[in-house]
């Protein structure tokens, strides 16, 4: 039986349930799914006996073949799809479709596997998106005639086109949800360090950091077993000191190590990470129990201070899925945050308890005034790009990169914490240049008009600390409008006198009663205060409800520094 060509009735029937397909592939956002839709819809179209569909990687090899028409036995049967040979290999590299009347008697018929199902005629179309190539539709055995017709040709270079736009976009949807989902893990990540810098932070005791710290780690990363092993003090000894995990009563067989004895050991001495694979390797220092128990990956960490290693932390998982990067660098910092909080205790044992409290009091100002603010600056970042996703896609992705870039800065300024609990906010910046970033910013996040007035000449000679001060305190008024205010307009000047750099920034924002928010004040504020007190400075506040608010602070010039700006 031989197909004549459609009339213009059938053809525009054929058309018409094409489009009302084409909108079906519009709305499936999942992968899979959507090619088993392309290739069904081909099917139907055509009157296929199999189909197949064929997505490429980057590379252009082949990522999937998802075939249609084969019942589950015909498909066990088969023991590899196509490797992009033969037939299928000429597809993959022509920009035009392939119209067989018998398969058989092609010489670029081979490569199929065994037991593959008997094809006679082929059709086989190119998927395009742009000039990319994303991957080929392939059908078989017309079931109403011999071979596939140039109307069949037509109709499935139209289906074609519409399936580039759609795996384009079900690509893109599936990326956007990876990346929402690093950005959620990552911003959940950052709300946990918040939680435990604080809580090692009030600890007092050695027990208390490592059962706390501990603790929050296994139950956020649904960790069956860790313990912790501390180096004895004046000596080369590192001894378990706690254990959680039910079922394994210790990882290792023995309580105690010598450093550099043992992967414990090693990891003490050399203080990088190691990440142990029970299920392809056996190793002699461990509980044999540990394997027994299911235990498939071990993380040894060290636990890395400001003045060395001083202890060893390990952590394991059942888990099939293992560790990842993120989550092994992820346990690191809480290590060196654990390490930083137990160094702190052994200097409040040998009489500096001042010098410590100072140190946190330190610590937890830089941890709200760095990491704090820029995480909200990444939150803002991504509320606009909210907001734009209806109207402008490409900037709200650009605005998501930025997120993300930010994000990463964010995670290397927690490392530098780590290492020294100093946030590095003007590097090689003066005074000036930094409140000029921090508008930048702050304009392109909030979209609130910003007017800054101010020399840079006059203030570059300013000392750092006092800079640093004044720096941070523009920081927190910005963050303070931005999460309060509902300002329209913000004004920044900085100048100075004889004897005083001086800042002031005022916003025609909602303002508060000072009198009630004095009784409680907030974080912000307090920093605000603290900031200027601490290098002999003042900060005056002023504000009423409905009239904005005011925030003029001032720091001392020493005399040497102020001639100095004057022969300038």
């Amino acid at each position: 039986m031989v197909d004549t060509p459609l009339t213009i009735e059938q053809l525009e029937n054929r058309l018409l349930a094409l489009h009302e397909a084409s909108i079906e592939l519009v709305r499936e956002i999942s992968l899979d799914s959507l090619l088993e839709k392309i290739g069904s819809i081909a099917m139907e179209q055509v009157n296929a006996s199999f189909a197949a569909v064929g997505l490429l990687d980057l590379d252009g090899k082949l990522e999937k073949f998802i075939p249609i028409g084969m019942t589950r036995e015909e498909i066990e049967k088969i023991d590899h799809w196509p490797v992009g040979e033969g037939l299928i290999g000429s597809m993959m590299v022509s920009k035009t479709s392939i119209r067989i009347p018998n398969v058989k008697t092609d010489p670029r018929s081979s490569g199929f596997p065994p037991l593959h199902p008997e094809m006679t005629s082929f059709l086989g179309v190119p998927i395009f998106h742009g000039q990319q190539q994303l991957g080929q539709l392939y059908l078989t055995n017309k079931y109403t005639s011999p071979e596939f017709n140039e109307d069949d040709q037509r109709i499935i270079e139209m289906l074609a086109a519409y399936a580039g736009v759609s795996i384009s976009n079900a690509r893109l949807y599936k990326d956007m949800m990876i990346r929402d989902r690093v950005l959620t893990r990552r911003n959940e990540n950052l709300a946990l360090l918040d939680q435990l810098a604080s809580t090692l932070a009030t600890s007092t005791s050695i027990d208390e950091i490592l059962d706390r710290g501990l603790t929050q780690l296994m139950d956020y990363l649904r960790l069956e077993v860790g313990e912790i092993f501390l180096k004895i003090e004046d000596s080369k000894n590192l001894q378990l000191l706690i254990h959680r995990g039910e079922g394994i009563k210790n990882l290792w067989r023995r309580p105690m190590f010598t450093i550099g004895e043992s992967t414990v050991g090693r990891t003490a001495l050399n203080g990088n990470p190691v990440v142990l694979n029970l299920t392809e390797y056996e190793y002699a220092d461990l509980n044999p129990d540990t394997k027994v128990q299911g235990i498939h990956q071990l993380a040894v960490l060290p636990m890395n201070g400001r003045r060395g290693v001083v202890g060893v932390l390990c952590v394991g998982t059942c888990q099939p899925q293992p560790l990842d990067d993120l989550e092994v660098q992820f346990v690191q910092a809480i290590s060196s945050w654990m390490a930083t909080a137990i160094e702190n205790v052994h200097l409040n044992e040998t009489g500096k308890r001042l010098a410590v409290l100072e140190e946190r009091d330190r610590f937890g100002m830089d941890l709200h005034d760095g990491i704090i603010q820029s995480i909200y600056a990444v939150g803002l970042t991504l509320e606009h790009a909210r907001l734009l996703m209806p109207e402008d896609p490409p900037k709200a992705v650009s605005r998501i990169d930025q997120a993300i870039k930010d994000l990463n800065h964010t995670i290397r300024d927690i490392r530098a914490y780590i290492l020294d609990l100093r946030p590095r906010q003007l590097n090689n910046e003066n005074l000036m240049q930094g409140i000029q970033r921090l508008v930048q910013e702050f304009r392109a996040n909030t979209l609130i008009d910003v007017n800054i007035q101010g020399s840079e000449n006059e203030l570059k000679s300013l000392p750092e600390t006092h800079a640093v001060a004044l720096f941070h305190i523009c920081q927190e008024s910005l963050a303070n409008i931005a999460k309060h205010a509902k300002a329209h307009h913000v004004e920044i000047v900085v100048w100075a006198t004889q004897d005083r750099a001086l800042l002031e920034v005022q916003d025609d924002g909602r303002g508060f009663d000072l009198n009630k928010v004095k009784t409680t004040i907030g974080h912000g504020l307090s920093n605000i205060e603290t900031r200027a007190t601490n290098v002999g400075g003042a900060v005056d506040i002023s504000s009423e409800p409905g009239k904005g608010t005011s925030v003029l602070a001032w720091v001392p010039i020493p005399p040497e520094e102020f001639e100095s700006l004057i022969v300038e």
